[in-house]
C-alpha cells in the first residue's frame, strides 16, 4: 500500500472498518527494519515513520481494509471494542 493511498484512507475509522475489525483479524508485527514507508495510524491519526515498528491489521473478511497501527493504539482500540488479547 503506498503512502498516498494510506494517507487518504487511514485518517478516520469508518463504520465499515469498525465492523470488519469486530471479526477476526490477522495482526502482523512489522519490525523497525521492515518499516520502509510513511503510514498514518487510524487510532491516533499520527504518522508512523520509516524505521518504526508497528502492526499491520488485516480484517479476515476484508483484506482491502488493511491498516498500519502503532502497537499501543491497536491495543487501546481492542480494549475500547471489548476484545480480549488485542488481536
Amino acid at each position: 500500500m503506498s503512502c498516498y493511498l494510506c494517507l487518504a484512507t487511514c485518517v478516520y475509522l469508518s463504520d465499515v472498518t469498525r465492523e470488519a475489525f469486530n471479526d477476526d483479524a490477522i495482526v502482523q508485527p512489522i519490525q523497525p527494519y521492515q518499516a520502509r514507508k510513511v503510514y498514518v495510524c487510524p487510532g491516533c491519526e499520527s504518522r508512523i515513520d520509516p524505521g518504526v515498528g508497528h502492526l499491520v491489521v488485516v480484517p479476515a473478511g476484508a483484506p482491502d481494509l488493511r491498516r498500519h497501527w502503532h502497537r499501543g493504539c491497536w491495543f487501546k482500540e481492542q480494549r475500547r471494542m471489548g476484545s480480549v488479547g488485542g488481536g
